[in-house]
């Protein structure tokens, strides 16, 4: 159940970042979306390199500092400053109509009639108000879209012959960037009562507080007037100018209407698709503005709440693909043809979508700003990049909210299933392979389809700060397990088998089947020594009339005399295990428990506890030849000791060790609990087949099963070929007898 919730942890510290990743895409935080929208700016920057649909249907007449310079010094025959008559749009407006131009969009704003302006006279003809010429060719053109903003209408007089009228307002998002454009505005347009009783009495219409049965106007002296509605919206003409209505005035009308202007952009490719604009459906809820037309050429914009959609910013101010013409060169055009007069600028805008604008410096007509392109563009660019995408129904669309959520939930299930699955650095490099892979995912998806791939939340969240968390998880936890490991294992089993263990990915220590070969080690001949020691030991107290501390100092020098020795002598066989990377697994009194095959898997593990049990004999043989050595050295000492009257040395004992050893399938894991001793340990039917063997050994032998042998036969042949067969045996708890063989350790193995 731990080790479950262990590997849980990190799919919960997954779920834990998505969690606030989630949050902050809902959240829009500010700082998140600044740097989403710099990383869409290049993307945008990027598709300037990419060959786009064409626009050669597009063009753009610029009124530059050598227009306005034009005008001054009376080149054309005109000296006027920077605030035209309108005869001058009037006279560039009649030469595009002679050339055939599909459409013209002023974005100029013309907000009230110039009754300062003299008449203009053409020949053979009465003087003219110049605001009238304007409007003349205005209706003549019948192409003619007139710019609006921020609630700035042109007069009637104009508005009513033009075509429409185009929104030009221009909202910047926070960073001061303008990225996008509002389909369109709600314009207000006030009864020409209360139009007067503005001009009147001061009412501040734009703070009119509308009311489902009437309307409160704000007054100069901070009163509110209010106005009575009917059932249908209507307020009564008598509030204003009493009973007495003039012949054929209605007594009820709609205090104001609320007319929709489209983006002159929009406007401009309706024009040019036929695109019904009075039919649209605007259904800013589900995200989308469908233009109706009767040919088919019906196109669906992509919006937010509030109706903007982000602009396609494909075109340049000045981009080659692209028809412009300075405005003065119209104006000489139609100066010339009025005087019967023919020049060589030829006639280009047939059957064009012209956008009227200023790319002036330095004074009012100055109209720039920052873009995904540049950080001062011709901000009249948005117009005809808007036509454009609608022309070539490519409209640039960002994901959902849900669509984002799920592509965050995506990326960070792959970043933690690829930081579970591989190891560092393996799955920081996978990491970051998806990441680039999904970098260039949203840029191609942009380049061929304009969709917007949100970046930040998820190359920094879903994929990097997944894995990273996960990784920090695994680092803590990974050396948490090494302590562990180490703190197990440090004494048990050699620096090689530790250091295999630390880079093991599947140990398991709470318990697995796996097959290994158990290895029995006795000290024969300890069991006498004990005895004759203590035999000894008591002799003594009794000659020398020891008691009390003295007697109990003799005993306890004795049990540590004996302790010692066999302690010498398992150590001999605890160093050939550890020698030859087997687990030492406990000491049994004067036995030692190992194995191998586990913690780590060794494919040849009987070979390397047969080596070990030759490498132990020939240990315990050497050390025997050592002290046989120091017995005699004592025995000529005790010679002399004796003439002088002194007590004899004791001699060393000499020790053997019988050994059995098997091979098969047991249990393996660590027995114990946290609070008291563990141990790694093996158990079951081979590990006491292994302690059988060990008890039929006898001194200085090595007894081994068939199953050990047969891998001996299989892993060291030559080491197979010096085992002797024995008579098989009868072991407790195994019916059949037994085959065993007895391996050889005096000659090299």
């Amino acid at each position: 159940m731990r080790r479950r919730l262990t590997c849980l942890f990190p799919v919960l510290i997954a779920a834990g970042v998505a969690t606030l990743l989630i949050g902050a895409a809902a959240g829009r935080l500010e700082l998140v979306e600044r740097i989403e929208a710099i990383t869409f700016d290049w993307r945008v920057r990027l598709a300037q390199h990419q060959a786009s649909a064409p626009a050669e249907s597009l063009g753009f007449v610029y009124i530059n500092d050598a227009t306005i310079d034009a005008l001054k010094n009376r080149s054309l025959g005109f000296s006027y400053g920077l605030y035209w008559p309108r005869h001058i749009y009037g006279r560039v407006l009649r030469e595009l109509e002679r050339q055939g131009a599909r459409a013209v969009a002023f974005d100029v704003l013309f907000g009230e009639l110039r009754e300062d302006h003299a008449p203009v006279q053409f020949a053979g003809q009465p003087p003219i108000e110049s605001d009238e010429f304007f409007a003349q060719q205005i209706r003549a053109a019948g192409n003619v879209i007139l710019a609006a903003d921020r609630g700035i209408l042109p007069p009637p007089l104009l508005a009513t012959n033009a075509y429409a009228l185009g929104d030009i307002s221009a909202e910047k998002d926070p960073d001061g960037v303008l990225r996008r454009a509002r389909a369109f505005q709600l314009y207000r347009q006030w009864h020409p009562l209360f139009l007067q009783a503005e001009a009147e009495y001061g009412v501040n219409l734009a703070e009119a507080r509308i009311e489902p049965n009437r309307i409160l106007l704000s007054l100069p002296d901070g009163s509110s007037l209010p106005v009575q509605l009917d059932e249908h919206g209507n307020f009564s003409v008598a509030d204003f100018i009493g009973d007495n209505l003039p012949p054929g005035m209605p007594a009820r009308a709609k205090p104001f209407t609320d007319q929709r202007v489209w983006h002159m952009g929009i406007v401009l490719a309706a024009r040019a698709l036929q695109l019904d604009l009075a039919k649209a459906t605007v259904d800013l809820a589900d995200g989308r503005i469908t233009l109706p037309s009767n040919d088919g050429a019906q196109r669906v914009i992509p919006v937010d709440r509030e109706g903007y959609f982000f602009i396609d910013w494909s075109l340049k101010a000045f981009d080659s693909r692209m028809t412009a013409q300075n405005f003065a060169d119209l104006l000489r055009r139609d100066r010339d043809w009025a005087r019967g007069q023919t020049n060589d600028i030829p006639a280009l805008w047939k059957e064009k979508l012209v956008v009227i604008g200023s790319t002036a410096t330095g004074n009012d007509l100055t109209d720039l700003g920052a873009t995904p392109l540049e950080k001062e563009t011709f901000l009249l660019s948005k117009h005809w990049n808007v036509a454009h995408a609608i022309l070539n129904n490519r409209f640039i669309r960002r994901l959902t909210l849900a669509e984002e959520i799920a592509g965050l939930i995506l990326l960070g299930a792959l970043a933690t299933g690829l930081t579970l699955w591989l190891r560092s650095p393996w799955s920081s490099l996978a990491v970051t392979t998806a990441g680039v892979v999904y970098l260039g995912l949203a840029v191609w998806v942009y380049l061929a389809a304009r969709w917007w791939l949100p970046l930040v939340l998820p190359l920094v969240g879903g994929l990097a700060l997944t894995h990273g968390s996960v990784l920090a998880y695994q680092a803590f936890f990974e050396q948490r397990e090494k302590r562990h490991i180490k703190s197990v294992f440090s004494k048990l089993v050699s620096p090689n088998v530790v250091n295999e263990l630390l880079r093991s990915q599947n140990l398991s220590l709470s318990g697995a089947r796996r097959e290994v070969t158990v290895f029995f080690a006795d000290v024969r001949g300890f069991t006498a020594l004990t005895d004759q020691s203590q035999e000894r030991a008591e002799q003594y107290v009794r000659e020398h009339q020891l008691t009390g501390e003295a007697a109990e100092a003799c005993y306890a020098n004795q049990a540590g005399e004996i302790l010692a020795t066999v302690n010498l002598y398992l150590a001999q066989v605890a160093d050939m295990v550890i020698k030859h990377d087997g687990t030492l697994d406990k000491y049994i009194g004067d036995c030692v428990m190992a194995f191998w095959g586990a913690p780590t898997f060794s494919p040849h593990h009987a070979r390397a506890c047969v080596r070990a049990a030759v490498d132990a004999q020939r240990a315990i043989h050497e050390l025997n030849q050592r002290r046989q050595a120091e017995n005699q050295a004592r025995e000529a000492e005790n010679i002399r000791r004796a003439s002088r009257g002194q007590p004899p040395l004791p001699l060393r004992p000499l020790l053997a060790l019988g050994t059995g050893i098997n091979t098969g399938v047991v249990t393996v894991g660590l027995m114990g609990s946290e609070q008291h001793l563990r141990n790694y340990t093996v158990f079951g039917r081979e590990v006491n087949l292994a302690s059988r063997l060990e008890g039929i050994s006898g001194r200085g032998r090595i007894v081994i099963s068939e199953a050990t042998y047969r891998h001996l036969e299989r892993d060291a042949p030559a080491l197979a070929a010096t085992c002797v067969a024995l008579p098989p045996v009868a072991v407790k708890g195994i019916r059949a007898a037994v085959s065993v063989y007895e391996v050889p350790w005096q000659q090299p193995a």
